[in-house]
């Protein structure tokens, strides 16, 4: 049994899960578990990983429009090290601050791997869901795809440094929160935005046809990308990238967009069924673990 199929009894289980996050009143919360393994390529710093891990659930939090409060780690390797793990929590809590968040600790546990799961909490009155799009739509994505994926061409390659500065990705909290009161639905695009749009289509009952050439590439993938096909591949289906992928009415592109703090880029238009890009079905592949 794969990832997606594990979550989809979850679903079945759970009338809360399904969005990025869970709400309960005012609150939203969401977890995450990284693997040293799956998620953190060789030469990632302690540092690194505490601000991807700490800001992948942030960027759960971003996605339902919520203000980020606050957020906890649990941190397990097979061994301490002091200065691993003070480089860590100076990640954890520089991610957020960098989104007005507090870091608040968490747990530490011996494990065979270095392993983190992280806890992030916000606060909203008006969450986004993944099940509100509409036929007419537009669909928009937050700033530029395929960071991540350069980022693990610069770690195959050797380039530590660069690798790790594109795996410091902002969340998009303030854009998120901007975005929000225009958005029908609203997701992170952490699978990818191909499997994001599936998502979106199976949460809504919709489909999307999506114009390959307005998709935002990361300049980072102009730098690694062998060709126009292996450039597509990164920026459509690696994910990794925590991005946000919003519907709003076409009314309110203009609205949206100046209330983001970063680029707002139209990428396509919600239809009543199917996943396209160019008019050819979109492959639902990304990013699992």
């Amino acid at each position: 049994m794969d990832e997606r199929a594990a979550l989809s009894l979850v679903g079945d289980r759970v009338a809360a899960a399904g969005d990025d996050c869970a709400v309960v009143d005012d609150l939203v919360v969401t977890t995450d578990m990284l693997h040293e393994t799956t998620d953190f390529p060789d030469g990632t710093s302690r540092y690194t990983a505490g601000w991807r891990s700490v800001g992948a659930s942030l960027s759960d939090v971003a996605a339902m429009g919520a203000e980020a409060t606050a957020a906890v780690a649990v941190y397990g390797a097979p061994q301490f090290d002091a200065d691993e793990i003070a480089a860590f929590i100076e990640g954890c809590l520089d991610v957020c601050e960098a989104v007005d968040a507090e870091y608040v600790g968490g747990d530490l546990d011996g494990h065979e791997e270095f392993t983190v799961a992280t806890t992030a909490f916000g606060q909203t009155d008006a969450p986004v869901y993944r099940s509100g799009a509409s036929p007419g739509d537009a669909v928009c994505v937050t700033g530029t795809l395929g960071r991540s994926a350069a980022a693990l061409r610069r770690f195959e390659a050797g380039d530590t440094e660069r690798g790790n500065e594109l795996f410091r990705f902002e969340p998009r909290v303030a854009a998120g929160r901007g975005v929000a009161p225009h958005a029908t639905a609203m997701m992170d695009s952490s699978d990818g935005l191909a499997r994001s749009l599936h998502q979106l289509a199976a949460a809504s009952g919709c489909g999307f046809a999506i114009e390959a050439d307005a998709i935002p590439v990361a300049p980072a993938v102009e730098e690694v990308a062998d060709g126009p096909s292996d450039r597509r591949e990164l920026a459509v289906h690696f994910g990794e990238d925590f991005e946000l992928v919003a519907t709003m009415p076409e009314t309110a592109v203009d609205a949206a967009a100046e209330a983001s703090p970063v680029a707002l880029t139209r990428v396509g238009t919600v239809t009543e069924s199917g996943v396209t890009m160019d008019g050819e079905a979109l492959p639902d592949r990304g990013y699992t673990h």
